[in-house]
């Protein structure tokens, strides 16, 4: 794979997203944070998580639809993968998908072996969505084969469970968030995602920007629509508002639905809750 660089230069990505963001700053409503809200992947990602703890957890998304009626549940639950069992057994509301990491998260450091056997351990626990992280270790030093075939066989191996593939943007420049785009996307990614929320640099407008020019180019080129996932550090509504337009103006309306936009968070729930009804919430 070719060494590929972004079509625009941070200062570009700086003007067009001061404008997104006056747009999104004049589009927030009720109707916006609702939007926001279904499309959030419920995470809990804890050293201390436990079967009754994830379980509980699930729990609040059951109860959700009579808590909260005529507004829409949350898109996923986002757990570890030994987790993904308590999840679906606990599970009861419809439409509401199980998402494990899986790979060797957060890190990816350790054989490709390994991680595909997680990934399908995963899935077979219950799990419908994947989320791995690339493995930056090779990424930075241009190994793109060797990313490109791991993530391949992962795709692979958990057959029609959605793959998102994790690139964790916080540690690169702008050029290599594109390269990082493009080759997850050619490798199998059904979605790309910013971050693990577990380094100090998260989810960032300008790594969104750059991951949605990719997911244009690459719809352009083959007709094929790829989803988008930011996460780690979103926890204002107004944050959610502004990755939403930035979403909506790359890549229009089509991709404001769980089905291809996501947002991995564990604290947005709430905050988003209490804008819609006004009262303070703390039912996640």
């Amino acid at each position: 794979m070719s060494i590929e660089t972004c079509p625009l230069s941070i200062a570009d990505i700086q003007f067009e997203l001061a404008e997104i963001h006056e747009i999104a700053v004049s589009n927030s409503n009720k109707k916006m944070f609702e939007k926001a809200l279904s499309c959030i992947d419920l995470t809990t990602l804890n050293p201390i998580d436990t079967v009754s703890s994830v379980a509980a957890f699930t729990e609040k998304v059951n109860q959700f639809p009579v808590a909260f009626p005529g507004i829409s549940n949350v898109a996923a639950i986002c757990v570890y993968p030994n987790m993904a069992h308590t999840v679906k057994s606990t599970l009861k509301v419809l439409n509401v998908k199980i998402a494990a990491v899986a790979g060797g998260f957060p890190s990816s450091m350790t054989f490709t072996k390994l991680k595909i056997e997680e990934a399908q351990l995963a899935v077979m626990a219950g799990a419908n969505e994947i989320d791995i992280v690339m493995p930056l270790w090779a990424f930075l030093e241009g190994h793109f084969e060797t990313c490109t075939s791991e993530i391949s066989a992962i795709k692979k191996a958990i057959g029609d469970a959605h793959l998102k593939v994790i690139l964790e943007t916080g540690v690169l420049n702008v050029d290599q968030i594109w390269q990082a785009s493009i080759l997850a996307i050619e490798a199998g990614a059904d979605f790309i995602k910013t971050s693990t929320g577990k380094l100090p640099q998260a989810a960032t407008p300008e790594a969104a920007f750059v991951m949605c020019l990719a997911i244009k180019q690459h719809f352009e080129e083959t007709g094929k629509k790829i989803g988008f996932k930011p996460a780690g550090g979103i926890v204002t509504p107004e944050d959610a508002i502004f990755y939403l337009t930035i979403v909506r103006e790359i890549l229009g309306d089509a991709w404001l639905t769980p089905e291809l936009f996501r947002i991995g968070a564990s604290r947005l729930a709430n905050n988003l809750l209490e804008k819609i009804t006004g009262v303070p919430a703390k039912h996640f």
